[in-house]
């Protein structure tokens, strides 16, 4: 069986399988440009192929790669309700440098409304479990919602980013939503994401400027000193092994 036939056959195939052949892909993919990964991800996975967007640097990196292969790819975020002003301003100008509509996913109200009735509106701060029940109902939840149909979840991680990071590949079975996850900057440094936003003339979140090096909801997101880790204001107060919101990292 072919490459080309296997991906046609991937939704057929058992967690083993898909497991196996997400191996095999990433060894054949690892060492290529972006670009050309990406190419052949949207044209094999033609409408079940996409980009979950932070509005990152990395994100817009990738919306910039995809918008010049195929626009019609679906593009995806998830407003948590609780993101900065200038977040909502990389959308607008996104959506109109490159004339696509970046779809948003909210978290159901009733969950929301249920959590902070329980235990208040900022009961992130009082402990990792609070922290992580608060992500789970804003972020991980949508994002179930926003991948229904999708076969390959197109992601803007980088193995440079965090501790959690760093054993990562550019091909993975995602096992707990079922798909293929395709992370075509793993191996980019953070000066070459700068360089091709600038050198492309990519839109950025304008608090990158401000220094924001990673962006998430407001609350959890502070701005860091020069030198310090990228991830270092991102849940501040927790050890940095704790340090994700449950996208990436779930089994």
């Amino acid at each position: 069986m072919t490459m080309t036939e296997s991906f046609k056959s991937f939704s057929a195939m058992t967690a083993d399988e898909k497991m196996a052949f997400a191996s095999s892909v990433n060894d054949n993919f690892k060492n290529q440009e972006p670009q050309k990964a990406l190419e052949f991800f949207l044209k094999e996975f033609d409408g079940a192929a996409a980009l979950s967007s932070s509005l990152s640097y990395e994100d817009q990196v990738l919306t910039d790669m995809i918008c010049k292969i195929d626009k019609s790819t679906r593009i995806f975020t998830l407003d948590t309700g609780r993101q900065f002003p200038e977040t909502y301003d990389v959308i607008d100008r996104t959506n109109m440098q490159y004339g696509i509509n970046i779809e948003v996913f909210f978290p159901d109200f009733n969950a929301v409304q249920k959590m902070v009735r329980e235990h208040g509106i900022n009961l992130f701060y009082d402990s990792v479990e609070f922290r992580h029940l608060c992500c789970n109902v804003r972020k991980v939840e949508p994002l179930k919602r926003a991948l229904e149909g999708v076969e390959v979840w197109i992601s803007g991680l980088r193995r440079s980013q965090s501790v959690t990071r760093a054993s990562m590949q550019m091909v993975e079975y995602d096992v707990a939503d079922n798909v293929l996850k395709f992370n075509p900057l793993i191996m980019w440094s953070e000066d070459k994401v700068k360089d091709y936003v600038h050198k492309n003339g990519v839109p950025f979140n304008k608090l990158h400027n401000q220094g924001f090096p990673s962006i998430g909801c407001q609350p959890c997101t502070r701005a860091v000193e020069p030198g310090e880790d990228i991830r270092s204001g991102r849940w501040w107060w927790e050890d940095p092994d704790h340090r994700e919101c449950g996208l990436h990292v779930r089994k």
